[in-house]
């Protein structure tokens, strides 16, 4: 589909956006879609339930195409990414001296869950990744006989590492190990394959590269994994005979609905189906290549840069993570110099963390590096 990427976003022209991998701005189409169910919950409240229960219905589908799910059974809607991995760290039946393997480089929300399960017996084997020749290897190889599960972050936040998480599926089935992928950092900027990664679980929030807002995220479980989850959670909507109110008999829903326990976030629901119709529309290949192009670009300015390192490992992937640091040590200073001057950007990984999107004009990334150049500049005629 030809698009006007153009017409579908309306940054200040004074703001200069590269934090995609921590909260997105929405589309314009998404806007749209928000201020007309507030217009509608507004002139006729719920009159039309019906339409918005087909909109949460498609966007279970969307994100059925978007994950290449075997079907929308496999997709639970949830609040965010903590509570899907908590759906998992508290939902297997665990034996003492289990353990689970994973980076040390994960996020808080990937950590956390499994963390919490020591007064289980579980214990967490975080594997360095920094200066593995094969970060793939290194998680297999961590691997051994008391291993239940193995989760992984898609793309690290703080790096913007890559793992091959199809070679991490199939080391996982061949060993018998749950597969689990915080794909919070890739959805929606890379092409996503559960039954080619043999992903027992994914999830991920809307609001980061799947352009949606907060409060609304996707927890995928495969079909023949759901009922060893026992569930945390329950209410009117995860039963199988969800529309029955009056009958004193229940049963679980037979599909991933069993993990949402109440009302659906209707207004969410909207506005992420909004915005993933977008990159739908564009497709998602296409999305990867405008996203890599721009990260090398970014990698291409740090290295020209002879007063910037560049943190971030070039991935023979592709990058849409790339974090890089002044050599003088100003990171702090650098940063706040940045966020003084409308870039919006995030502090990580003992550096500074640009992440582009699809939409992001290069010379929005050349005006980001005139400013780091003058930050340079000047810092070195002070200390001279």
């Amino acid at each position: 589909m030809n698009i006007d990427i153009s017409s579908e976003f309306n940054l200040d022209d004074d703001v200069i956006y590269l934090n995609h991998a921590a909260v997105a701005p929405w589309p314009l189409r998404t806007e749209k879609a928000v201020n007309a169910f507030c217009r509608e919950n507004v002139t006729i409240g719920s009159k039309k339930y019906a339409n918005w229960l087909k909109v949460e219905s498609h966007l279970k589908q969307q994100l059925v195409q978007l994950l290449h799910a075997e079907s929308a059974d496999e997709i639970a809607l949830v609040k965010n990414t903590s509570e899907a991995l908590s759906f998992v760290a508290y939902g297997l039946d665990w034996n003492a001296n289990d353990n689970i393997v994973t980076s040390d480089e994960e996020f808080p929300s990937n950590m956390i869950p499994w963390e919490s399960l020591s007064n289980q017996g579980v214990s967490v084997k975080k594997t360095v990744l920094k200066n593995a020749s094969d970060p793939t290897a290194a998680l297999i190889d961590n691997i051994d006989h008391n291993t239940r599960l193995l989760t992984i972050s898609s793309v690290q936040y703080a790096s913007g590492l890559r793992v091959d998480l199809e070679r991490l599926g199939v080391a996982c089935r061949q060993k018998n190990v749950l597969f689990c992928i915080d794909a919070i950092q890739s959805i929606g900027a890379f092409p996503v394959d559960v039954q080619r990664y043999q992903a027992d679980f994914m999830m991920a929030d809307g609001h980061k590269w799947m352009l949606g807002p907060e409060g609304l995220g996707v927890f995928y479980c495969r079909k023949q994994v759901q009922k060893k989850l026992k569930l945390t959670q329950f209410g009117w909507h995860m039963v199988e005979d969800m529309g029955n109110y009056d009958t004193p008999l229940w049963s679980t829903a037979q599909s991933a609905r069993r993990f949402e326990c109440g009302s659906p976030n209707m207004l969410s629901i909207h506005a992420l189906s909004a915005s993933l119709s977008l990159l739908l529309d564009i497709g998602l290949d296409n999305i990867e290549e405008k996203v890599i192009k721009r990260g090398q670009y970014i990698i291409n300015k740090v290295k020209q840069n002879k007063h910037l390192t560049l943190l971030t490992n070039p991935d023979e992937y592709g990058n849409n993570i790339i974090v890089f640091k002044p050599s003088n040590n100003l990171t702090d200073d650098l940063f706040e110099n940045l966020v003084s001057q409308n870039v919006v950007c995030a502090k990580r990984g003992g550096g500074i963390r640009f992440s582009p999107h699809f939409y992001t004009p290069f010379k929005i990334i050349d005006r980001a590096f005139v400013l780091i150049n003058s930050f340079l500049e000047a810092s070195s005629s002070k200390s001279t």
